[in-house]
């Protein structure tokens, strides 16, 4: 097969995002170094920064990468249903599937904030903003019909987004719970949360509860 042009230098920028992921998400952004990072990819220093000019621009690129793939992975996965509970159901498994397959990328995307410069942080956060309003449309439209009887559809939304974020913390895949339980879990605890009819709502939970590990 002919050697695609350009191929080894898209391995090298992706070995050079993956190494970069896990060494901050370990040590922290400050504490990782250049040097570290060509050391762990198995290139020179002075070749990284051909693929990111700063450390700044490195740690951008994750972060704007964590969320665009968090925006068009919800909606790759948003059901054409207009109900409330179907959408949130799913909401919720895609964000938690998202979050527990993507564990490094999450922790440097929430930890490292404080580390871009003003211009950047703000980009990063209207991402988010427009994530997260996904989730607020969802509840404002369940209220509005009365599926859920939220009272603070901001703070409903924030409890639900940190709540389903946390999964990382404390979750790994080879102890008791697989990832299908604990979306299971999480789904029951939100309908309760949102104020769902928990008997009316079961058969959107198990309908929409297709899980990958």
């Amino acid at each position: 097969m002919a050697r695609t042009t350009g191929s080894d230098g898209e391995r090298t920028e992706a070995a050079i995002r993956d190494a970069a992921t896990a060494l901050i998400a370990r040590h922290g952004y400050e504490a990782m170094s250049m040097r570290q990072l060509a050391g762990e990819v198995g290139v020179q220093a002075a070749a990284l920064y051909r693929y990111f000019p700063t450390k700044e621009d490195l740690l951008f690129s994750l972060m704007l990468e964590h969320m665009e793939a968090l925006l068009t992975a919800w909606q790759e996965a948003r059901p054409a249903s207009t109900r409330p509970q179907v959408l949130l159901s799913a909401f919720v498994e895609n964000h938690i599937a998202f979050h527990i397959a993507r564990r490094h990328s999450t922790h440097v995307s929430n930890m490292e904030l404080r580390s871009l410069s003003p211009e950047r942080l703000t980009r990063i956060l209207k991402l988010r903003t427009t994530y997260e309003k996904e989730l607020r449309t969802i509840l404002r439209d369940g209220a509005a019909t009365d599926a859920f009887a939220a009272d603070d559809i901001e703070l409903t939304a924030m409890a639900l987004i940190q709540m389903m974020t946390g999964v990382i913390v404390w979750f790994r895949p080879d102890e008791r719970l697989s990832v299908a339980g604990v979306t299971e879990t999480y789904l029951r605890m939100t309908m309760r949360l949102v104020g769902a009819n928990e008997g009316r709502e079961e058969n959107h939970v198990h309908q929409h509860a297709e899980f990958r590990a």
